[in-house]
């Protein structure tokens, strides 16, 4: 009886050992802190982008072919979408093409805050440097393209919000006449 019990014990262990691996590769044991020692200070080349706060780029991520990033800080206006079909917000398609002109093809930076990696879409939240030097983030902030986002906190949140303050003294983007 012992040695049937003893076998049972090896099957149970051997099947719940297989399905940690499975879940591992799966990327659902993924640790929080690698996550951030994957992308934080990274360089990738942006793939993609999707509108004036989210792109693409080019390292997997689970079991897609790509990492999606949502810029910290900032909240563009919307692009237009058929499902469900809404039309695009002002000044949406501004800010698409400002950042893919300043990252479309190109190595950028990413810079992530510990306390909070993913939004509520699953996507990578990031401070986006450009090959300059500068963040994508404030040029969209400079340029009128977008309001300081304040849902979470991060390290550049005064100085978010004061070039979003400077872009609505100036008259520039959302806040032009």
């Amino acid at each position: 009886m012992r040695g049937k019990r003893r076998g049972w014990y090896v099957v149970v262990t051997l099947m719940v050992a297989l399905l940690l691996v499975l879940a591992d590769r799966g990327g659902l044991l993924v640790d929080a802190g690698d996550e951030f020692a994957r992308y934080d200070g990274q360089t990738f080349v942006v793939t993609r982008v999707i509108d004036g706060d989210t792109l693409d780029v080019d390292t997997p991520d689970g079991d897609e072919r790509y990492t999606r990033i949502r810029l910290w800080g900032v909240d563009t206006p919307e692009m237009a979408r058929r499902d469900p079909p809404r039309l695009a917000e002002p000044f949406a398609q501004e800010a698409t093409d400002l950042t893919r002109g300043l990252v479309q093809g190109k190595r950028v930076r990413l810079i992530l805050e510990p306390h909070r990696l993913r939004g509520n879409y699953g996507r990578l939240l990031a401070f986006v440097e450009l090959p300059d030097g500068t963040l994508l983030n404030q040029a969209l902030l400079s340029a009128g393209l977008t309001p300081a986002d304040d849902r979470w906190s991060h390290r550049h949140i005064k100085g978010f919000e004061s070039l979003e303050h400077e872009a609505r003294e100036a008259g520039v983007g959302l806040w032009g006449p």
